[in-house]
């Protein structure tokens, strides 16, 4: 079977068209569109979004420990400085301009909705392979670009006077961008090495089921507006 650049995604996706549609137009993400959404729905999302990002670095260890090539314990290995020595302190920073501070974030217990994605992603990893854990991440890594990507391209975003305008453009960013980029790109190569066609069904369930954890996150925020 071929397996084009993005290919692998895209067959992913398929099956949860659905639910990928419902995740990527939630309202969460509308009212960040047009300024909408309550700033205290955000605030609850972005500390949790810190709490998640801590979890995904241990993931990416994790994605160290499942590797079998050193390309693989490489990428695994970038993903968690990445996290660690950069994103961490640019979400810190952009959290202080909505009045939490690291401690605060730190300090926060988990929401139900992030334990049940980031435990269930870990969980996939732990049971599975390196395919398995990269397929749970995919709803997270590529969801969140694709949005960026479609909401800076519509004319009908809101740009002046949107407390959102910040997120948006850093989700559609060339930078965000190439990180989507370069994880689809290794999703297809895991998927031709790690027998993905065979496994398709099984891999296809996994990315339903995190979708559906990412649609429940950004209802989290809404809950707590």
């Amino acid at each position: 079977m071929s397996m084009a650049s993005n290919d692998f995604f895209e067959r992913l996706r398929g099956p949860a068209d659905d639910v990928w549609t419902t995740y990527v137009t939630h309202p969460f993400v509308t009212g960040l569109a047009d300024g909408s959404l309550p700033p205290a729905a955000f605030r609850h999302y972005l500390g949790q979004d810190y709490l998640f990002l801590m979890h995904f670095a241990r993931a990416h260890a994790l994605a160290v420990y499942k590797s079998d090539t050193l390309a693989d314990m490489r990428a695994g290995a970038a993903g968690i400085a990445a996290i660690l020595d950069t994103e961490i302190d640019l979400h810190v920073g952009y959290c202080a301009d909505w009045g939490l501070s690291q401690a605060d974030m730190a300090a926060l217990p988990e929401d139900p909705a992030c334990v049940a994605y980031t435990r269930f992603v870990l969980d996939r990893g732990n049971a599975g392979d390196l395919l398995d854990l990269q397929v749970a991440l995919a709803p997270c890594v590529v969801g969140y670009g694709e949005i960026g990507r479609r909401l800076a391209a519509d004319p009908a975003t809101k740009t002046d006077g949107n407390p959102y305008a910040d997120w948006i453009a850093m989700y559609a960013g060339a930078e965000y961008q190439a990180v989507v980029t370069a994880a689809r790109a290794h999703l297809d190569d895991l998927a031709v090495r790690r027998g993905g066609a065979a496994r398709f069904d099984a891999l296809a369930d996994t990315f339903r089921a995190a979708t559906r954890l990412e649609v429940g996150f950004w209802q989290m925020g809404l809950d707590h507006s």
